[in-house]
């Protein structure tokens, strides 16, 4: 049995995930350019992972136990945006730094950059990359016997590249029980919907006839996040968390609609979003 979330922590939760929205369009409105559509939709995922259930390491290299810390991929690059305002939340770097967010020189670069900000573990960008270098980073960990997690965020517009289901089906033969995977099923991509585009069906079913463990969640619950988060910690097995979330969560006229996948607000939108955030 996971434990509870305490009514304070929820509380808390849900502020933190409002005020990262708030960031994540004022970045992208700043920048002129990003995704705000599945930066939004990941909001409440990477919220509870950072702040509730990973071993995180602000400090580097100064913190003895550094070599420990659990390890983040963000597969599923585009959605940078979401990360930098969790990890400067966290305390990895100023908050008055989001700003320079895709600006030329920044460290916070549209797809995320080990050369430029220390703390991101991998630079991604190219869809379908994520899991196979995680697959690489967990057996790393294992022959150093580290006993640390390896979280994956991938889309799931991303699932439909081949790449993904060759590491899905190496996680599993290595038997790499480091590896969480998450996938953002907010059942949108650039083009419209994944299931007119290429149709993945029962996402849960695939990855167990892989021989994954799995769990479908509402990814916009945080106690059904950090339950699962728990669960997966457990595991025999390499393990994925399906969370069926809404594209462009907490902003009205921007959810659900494919539209919002890589387009940055303009003053007037930015202004209806934000009073919406209040």
């Amino acid at each position: 049995m996971t434990a509870q979330l305490s009514e304070a922590e929820l509380i808390e939760i849900k502020a933190v995930s409002k005020k990262l929205r708030r960031e994540i369009l004022m970045m992208i409105h700043n920048a002129k350019s990003g995704h705000p559509g599945g930066s939004l939709s990941a909001v409440d995922i990477l919220n509870v992972l950072f702040t509730k259930c990973m071993e995180c390491c602000p400090n580097g290299n100064k913190d003895s136990d550094y070599k420990n810390r659990d390890r983040f991929v963000l597969s599923k690059g585009h959605a940078s945006a979401t990360l930098y305002a969790v990890l400067a939340h966290c305390g990895y770097f100023d908050e008055n730094e989001l700003m320079t967010f895709r600006k030329l020189g920044s460290r916070l670069q549209g797809h995320p950059s080990k050369k430029m900000l220390n703390c991101i573990e991998v630079s991604t960008g190219s869809l379908g990359q994520g899991l196979s270098i995680a697959c690489g980073m967990a057996l790393g960990l294992r022959l150093d016997k580290i006993d640390s997690k390896i979280y994956v965020y991938m889309g799931d517009g991303e699932i439909e590249e081949g790449s993904v289901w060759e590491a899905v089906m190496n996680a599993s033969s290595r038997k790499l029980n480091n590896i969480i995977a998450f996938i953002d099923r907010n059942k949108l991509q650039i083009d419209g919907s994944t299931e007119d585009i290429k149709s993945l069906g029962n996402v849960k079913v695939k990855f167990e006839a892989f021989d994954w463990n799995a769990v479908e969640i509402d990814g916009h619950d945080e106690q059904q996040i950090f339950d699962a988060i728990q669960t997966a910690k457990q595991s025999d097995r390499p393990f994925v968390i399906i969370a069926n979330t809404i594209k462009g969560k907490g902003v009205s006229f921007m959810e659900n609609q494919a539209g919002w996948h890589g387009k940055a607000p303009n003053d007037e939108e930015l202004q209806k979003a934000l009073e919406e955030l209040k």
